[in-house]
């Protein structure tokens, strides 16, 4: 393997323990990131840790106070504005997946999987102290079948380079409304129906409210805890 390879490899690893560590809050809301602290604490050297630090910034998970030698990278506070952006977003795109769904001679397949899923989801949701990554896990592969099924590779492209981005909004979501699991359970069953109706419009519209709804209620959250957070 050539240097040039094995540079980029470390800089991929680098970036997926980092976005990892931020995503699951082990490195939190506000903390400022160092390059030596982070080298020592993953065991690799600068440069790959400088390269993921840009990518993580270009995709932002981190911000910076500074700039050039005067840089100051740290974990980018988890904002209502941000939230409701990220997830606004994210329901445009899968609803236009959605809508494409709707219109498949395959989707009562596709229902049938759906269900499945958010059968699973309320009976996790259900138990006395259900697992916030199991609940995580499921949301996920709710909206990636349908989306897979309906998008082209465009769409595709376009989530897979938002949707990670929400991911940490996502987990906050259940980690702070764990007892609401059940509303957004409901939502999702007015989604499969309106696939399995074949009204593309109106699949769509329920996939949009879903992620609009889960933005508001989330701003709440963030809007009574503070910017940062104590989660």
């Amino acid at each position: 393997m050539s240097l040039v390879n094995t540079t980029v490899d470390l800089g991929t690893q680098a970036y997926e323990r980092l976005r990892e560590l931020i995503v699951h809050g082990r490195l939190a809301p506000g903390s400022r990131l160092i390059e030596t602290e982070i080298a020592d604490r993953l065991g690799l050297s600068r440069t790959p840790i400088r390269s993921a630090l840009q990518r993580l910034m270009q995709e932002g998970y981190i911000a910076d106070t500074g700039n050039g030698r005067q840089s100051r990278p740290y974990v980018s506070p988890l904002t209502k504005d941000d939230a409701l952006e990220l997830l606004f977003i994210v329901g445009e795109i899968e609803g236009l997946a959605a809508w494409r769904a709707a219109q498949l001679d395959t989707r009562p397949a596709l229902v049938t999987e759906l269900n499945a899923i958010n059968s699973e989801m309320l009976a996790e949701a259900s138990l006395g102290r259900p697992s916030r990554e199991r609940l995580f896990q499921l949301d996920n592969r709710f909206h990636r079948s349908y989306v897979q099924a309906g998008a082209g590779p465009r769409l595709l492209v376009l989530n897979d380079s938002i949707k990670p981005q929400a991911e940490r909004y996502i987990r906050l979501y259940i980690d702070a409304l764990i007892d609401q699991i059940t509303v957004s359970v409901d939502e999702h069953e007015r989604i499969v129906n309106a696939i399995a109706s074949g009204d593309p419009d109106k699949a769509q519209a329920t996939v949009r409210t879903n992620w609009r709804n889960a933005a508001e209620r989330l701003g709440g959250v963030i809007a009574r805890a503070g910017e940062l957070g104590s989660w």
